[in-house]
């Protein structure tokens, strides 16, 4: 697969991966090579990563807990203290191995350490190859609220070796590609089209169809780097899917829900709400659901929760002037942003789900 340049990073797949990422550190001359892993990535990746390695530069481990409740300031605090107690200087390199939570967390401690030190992305995730690695998005969560913290900023090089996915467990999987769904939806038909019968996706399809949800990632990235307009497309389905996953992070009794699997949800939802106040097609809203229900579990949301996941939608990312803004789609591949939603209509919409 060709590498693919997107802003200031390149993004390299498989095999040059390697070859790219040791020319980048020969040309670099870094002083200090730091990889950023959690406990799984450490055991199942990094033995591969470091076998491909060719530099005579120190390499040093700085290894985190796994999991969404460690994307936190007090992380990057302990990253932060380790890199300077290990003499880390501006011309230090950090390489972050890992899922979303250890790009986005990795990116923005290299951000903003000494203000700024270089970094590369090896997302290990299906959900961080197709996304979390791709756009320049870094930063952590405040409490349960979802990256809420966080600067735009861009790695040297994002590295995607889909050998690594054969580490993941099915539900991972599943979580990743719910954002390769998200992508079909909000671009065009045919890309959507190739996932019409999700029990024929294999490995032998899959690195084509990781490598165009790249493309439609960076277009969209590269046409608008800040989210002023078109980058808010990416959030279909996002602004309800983060509230039910924070509400479902932060109730003890509750089951804690993957990114994916919260997003699903929320794009049925957001497509239901289309068919309300966008025209978009009811048979097709009709049809995600029956896609997405077929290969997800349906995830139990009671009646008395309505209340509390729509009070978490004030803390959207998208809203502004106190309107909370929805990405709405007209037809598939053919979004509407910045939709104000009644809270009735949403409910109306949980109970569509839920039915």
């Amino acid at each position: 697969m060709k590498s693919i340049t997107a802003n200031d990073s390149i993004i390299h797949f498989n095999e040059a991966c390697y070859t790219s990422l040791n020319e980048h550190l020969k040309l670099n001359n870094f002083s200090i090579i730091f990889i950023l892993v959690d406990e799984n990535t450490h055991a199942y990746c990094l033995p591969r990563f470091l076998a491909k390695l060719e530099t005579d530069a120190v390499i040093e481990i700085i290894e985190i807990e796994s999991g969404e409740e460690h994307k936190t300031i007090d992380t990057c605090t302990g990253v932060w203290n380790t890199l300077s107690d290990l003499n880390a200087d501006r011309k230090s390199l950090l390489i972050n191995i890992g899922g979303g939570v250890i790009t986005d967390l990795g990116g923005f401690v290299a951000s903003t350490f000494k203000r700024g030190i270089a970094y590369v992305n090896v997302p290990t995730s299906l959900l961080s190859m197709v996304d979390a690695s791709v756009g320049g998005k870094t930063g952590v969560d405040l409490g349960h609220l979802k990256n809420q913290i966080g600067v735009i900023s861009t790695p040297d090089l994002v590295l995607i070796d889909t050998e690594y996915l054969q580490t993941l467990p099915q539900n991972q999987m599943r979580s990743g590609l719910a954002e390769m769904l998200k992508h079909g939806l909000i671009s065009n038909k045919s890309y959507w089209n190739k996932f019409e019968d999700l029990s024929k996706l294999s490995a032998d399809n899959l690195d084509e169809l990781i490598y165009e949800s790249v493309i439609i990632k960076k277009n969209v990235v590269e046409a608008d780097p800040f989210e002023d307009g078109l980058r808010k497309t990416l959030n279909f389905g996002h602004t309800l899917g983060h509230a039910i996953e924070s509400y479902f992070l932060s109730n003890p009794n509750k089951k804690e829900l993957l990114h994916g699997e919260a997003i699903i949800v929320g794009m049925i939802l957001a497509s239901y709400i289309s068919t309300e106040l966008v025209g978009f097609p009811r048979q097709t809203t009709a049809d995600i659901k029956t896609l997405f229900l077929s290969y997800y579990d349906k995830v139990d949301i009671d009646k008395s929760e309505y209340h509390s996941i729509i009070d978490l939608l004030k803390y959207d990312k998208k809203n502004n002037h106190g309107n909370i803004n929805f990405v709405l789609l007209e037809k598939i591949g053919v979004p509407k942003i910045d939709c104000l939603v009644d809270d009735a209509i949403i409910i109306d919409a949980f109970e569509y789900y839920a039915s």
